[in-house]
C-alpha cells in the first residue's frame, strides 16, 4: 500500500515538473529593423505592460495596433475596460520573457 501512495505522489511531482517546463516563455529578442509598433504586433493576443511617457503603466491583452494606436484589452484592476493608447506616448513595453 505504501508503494502505491509513494508512486501517486512521485508520478504527481513529475506531471507537475513538466507542466512547469511547458509554461515557459520563449526569450524575446529585438531585431534591428524593430519598431515599438512591430514589437507590440508581435504580442498580439499576450498580455504585456505599457509604461507611458507620463510613467504611468498599463497591463492587459494587446488587442490590436495600427499605425499609431495600440488597444489593450482586459486591463488588470478594469477588466471590463480597453484601452487605446497612441503609440508615440509609449516608453517602454514589458514583456514577459521567463
Amino acid at each position: 500500500m505504501k508503494h502505491r501512495v509513494w508512486k501517486a505522489v512521485l508520478l504527481g511531482g513529475m506531471m507537475s515538473v513538466s507542466v512547469s517546463i511547458t509554461a515557459i516563455a520563449e526569450p524575446f529578442v529585438i531585431g534591428h529593423e524593430d519598431t515599438i509598433e512591430k514589437i507590440l504586433i508581435g504580442q498580439k493576443g499576450r498580455k504585456v505592460t505599457i509604461r507611458l511617457g507620463s510613467g504611468e503603466d498599463l497591463t492587459g491583452t494587446v488587442r490590436d495596433v495600427t499605425g499609431s494606436l495600440v488597444q489593450l484589452s482586459e486591463l488588470s484592476g478594469k477588466e471590463f475596460y480597453d484601452a487605446v493608447i497612441v503609440t508615440r506616448n509609449i516608453a517602454a513595453v514589458i514583456i514577459r520573457a521567463r
